[in-house]
């Protein structure tokens, strides 16, 4: 018997399948069959194309060539059998010029009962439509102009100094008002000059003015929840469900019939960003994948890339059907290999793992290593959450919160920080500090300080949010468990929940939209917390909003904290000790008031100290300063780098509103009212001091508008 397959066993009338004992997490396995070669794959030139693919437990393999790259069209062209090579690898070479070429492997797997199947290349470049055959692809013919000269542009910052801001693609232009042409594709992201019809910029021209860091696109692989041949029709996914790890997502191109079309419009949405000073991040889910029995390394080694459990079912710990075997030497190379080509050919500057607690920490450690060995200012981070999977293998460890010490340089989603805020994601009614509910001072004390509850040792590996594509919008979530505040206490929590996690310790995360109120409401009125899958009514961002000026107010909100943040070095410290050196808890006597005394010394930062106070009470309080004289920068309705009054020895605190006091004679910025988050400035004198990338803040100040 051959352990790698299933067999059927007849006795009695009866037939019985027979499973061998899990032949793949065999140590005999994986040192007869583990391939350590780069060049996997369809690996093009001029002159000719050498195909190699991993089937080690196929019988025989060949390279179906086609004409398209639409899978129901018959126009195969030839087939070329494939050679066994090293480590369970077939090879084949064809010469002249394929590019353009598309191809599939034709798998037998067992040829006496007529097993045979026919897969995708997992490592795909190109593919054409819906994914099905893989396109031979010449990549730097794709490459747009000044290519080679593309890079991150906040290559010098440490992770803390980032600020993220999270966007699904077809967001980003559905709605009427958005102005923009390329809606719902990859260029919408290169489109400036966009405007709302009355006048105000939408699109990217906003992002950029926020003075946001880096970007953070919703999957952008490509996947299988929208159907290519049918976009006419509108169709909306957030993307987490894989089918080509290494190919852009053909919905998002203007042609998915021509693979070439995705690969280059793909890498032009990059360089545009990085143009205007934008790192890219992308979102990547190698936990699962759309179809285990579909997917096409599946197919090509059965049951390989995914876990099976001892009964024959697959692992769900992802909910969604299939857990990846990352532990698997084979898988664990696939997604290092992936990571590391995004981060090189697309120049991806960062990557957010989904269910990260799904893959190993081993796994994870390598990817890092691989990629920061070329690109040392690659970020990452994931949700860390604890799950439930059958390992194939022993002595493994998950990367999960609680095991943050066992991957360095990989951070992790708070949400200690997102719930202790607004109240737990699985509880609607449920409030948190900012909209009243009590008790909560250590918790938020413990965030801020960038400690999230105890799995958290380090302001390095916690990404501070209070919003995200997930469950409720920030706003949608407060008028749940508010439903009887008004519309102005409601904004003072949505404003002091980002004022919270923009001064904390540690990675802002922004939602796209939060700074707008952003609403998802489902057509019978209710609040969507689940739109993976609605329509583009419900998810789309609604720019004609911010016409009405008290949702411009908030976004003058967002900009100024944002602003202020990257103006002080002191509010993204990056180690534990750095923090108990310059941060302290004040000790407050009035009831749910937390307050900070952070100070100076710090190269590169202007204040000689800081003080910040969050008032969640629906009363103002009055509080006792620290000795000398005091720049007010943030209250309950402004925000931003300037002065807005000088206080000493007592200030009071607004209802629902944070306080944020500076000192010293260079603390606060000299600029005029008004003027960008995103100018010319560079982060204050940081930037010059600590040879930070020059994205820049300028002197920015946003003073509330009078009602009208």
């Amino acid at each position: 018997l051959e352990a790698s397959k299933i067999y059927n066993l007849s006795c009695g009338g009866s037939t019985y399948q027979i499973i061998m004992p899990d032949y793949y997490g065999t140590s005999e396995f994986e040192e007869k069959y583990t391939y350590s070669g780069n060049d996997l794959g369809a690996n093009w030139s001029k002159d000719s194309t050498v195909f190699r693919v991993w089937a080690p437990t196929a019988e025989t393999v060949a390279v179906n060539l086609y004409e398209s790259g639409d899978s129901t069209a018959e126009d195969l062209i030839e087939t070329i059998p494939m050679t066994p090579d090293a480590n369970g690898t077939w090879v084949a070479e064809k010469t002249g010029d394929l590019n353009g070429v598309y191809y599939t492997y034709k798998v037998t797997l067992d040829e006496k009962n007529g097993k045979e199947n026919e897969a995708c290349d997992p490592y795909a470049r190109a593919v054409g439509v819906n994914g099905q055959r893989a396109m031979v692809i010449d990549l730097e013919a794709t490459n747009p102009e000044g290519w080679e000269e593309d890079k991150n542009p906040n290559a010098g910052f440490t992770f803390n100094d980032a600020v993220i801001y999270e966007l699904h693609v077809r967001d980003l232009g559905t709605h009427e008002s958005s102005g923009i042409t390329n809606v719902g594709k990859f260029l919408s992201l290169t489109e400036h000059g966009t405007k709302t019809p009355g006048g105000v910029p939408t699109g990217i021209d906003h992002i950029k003015d926020l003075g946001i860091t880096h970007l953070h696109i919703l999957p952008m692989y490509d996947y299988g929840s929208v159907n290519e041949t049918k976009l006419d029709t509108a169709q909306f996914n957030w993307g987490y469900d894989p089918v080509n790890y290494n190919v852009p997502e053909g919905s998002y191109s203007t042609d998915p019939y021509h693979g070439e079309v995705r690969v280059k419009e793909a890498k032009q949405m990059v360089q545009s960003l990085h143009n205007d000073g934008i790192s890219v991040i992308m979102d990547v889910v190698y936990n699962h994948v759309y179809d285990a029995g579909k997917f096409c390394f599946n197919k090509i080694v059965p049951n390989y890339f995914s876990r099976v459990t001892p009964s024959g079912v697959y692992s769900n710990g992802s909910a969604c059907g299939n857990d990846t075997a990352s532990e698997r030497a084979m898988v664990k190379k696939y997604i290092v290999d992936s990571v590391l080509y995004w981060a090189t050919e697309y120049h991806i500057d960062g990557f957010r793992f989904d269910l990260v607690g799904l893959i190993d920490t081993e796994t994870i450690n390598e990817i890092m290593e691989a990629v920061h060995a070329v690109r040392p200012d690659v970020v990452f981070y994931g949700e860390g959450w604890t799950m439930s999977t059958e390992l194939t293998k022993k002595g493994y460890s998950m990367t999960t919160q609680t095991n943050s010490t066992l991957v360095p340089g990989f951070a992790f989603f708070s949400d200690t920080i997102r719930d202790g805020m607004k109240g737990s994601v699985f509880n609607a009614s449920e409030r948190g500090y900012v909209s009243g509910a009590s008790k909560l001072e250590s918790l938020i004390e413990d965030c801020f300080i960038g400690s999230s509850g105890t799995w958290c040792t380090t302001p390095a590996q916690t990404v501070n949010y209070a919003s995200c594509h997930d469950n409720n919008t920030l706003y949608d979530r407060l008028q749940l468990s508010c439903p009887d505040a008004t519309r102005e206490d409601l904004i003072k929590m949505n404003n002091l929940s980002a004022a919270i996690y923009m001064t904390a310790q540690g990675i802002p995360f922004v939602h796209a939209g939060e700074e707008m109120l952003r609403t998802k409401i489902n057509p019978d009125g209710s609040f969507n917390e689940n739109s993976y899958n609605a329509t583009d009514e419900v998810n789309q961002i609604k720019w004609d909003t911010l016409e009405d000026e008290v949702y411009a107010d908030v976004v003058d909100y967002y900009k100024g904290l944002i602003a202020f943040r990257k103006t002080h070095p002191v509010l993204r410290l990056t180690t534990a000790e750095a923090v108990a050196e310059h941060v302290s808890v004040v000790d407050m006597e009035e009831p749910n008031v937390t307050a900070f005394h952070i100070t100076g010394g710090l190269e590169g930062e202007t204040a000689d100290a800081m003080y910040i106070v969050f008032n969640p009470n629906k009363e103002a309080k009055e509080i006792t300063l620290p000795e000398g004289k005091w720049h007010v920068c943030i209250n309950g309705e402004n925000a931003g780098t300037e002065s807005l009054e000088t206080v000493s020895e007592t200030v009071t605190v607004e209802a629902i509103s944070p306080l944020v006091l500076v000192q010293g004679e260079n603390a606060v910025s000299a600029g005029s009212n008004g003027s960008s988050a995103n100018g010319a400035g560079g982060v204050g004198a940081a930037a010059a001091v600590l040879g930070v990338a020059a994205v820049g803040v300028g002197a920015y100040f946003f003073k509330k508008k009078k009602e009208k």
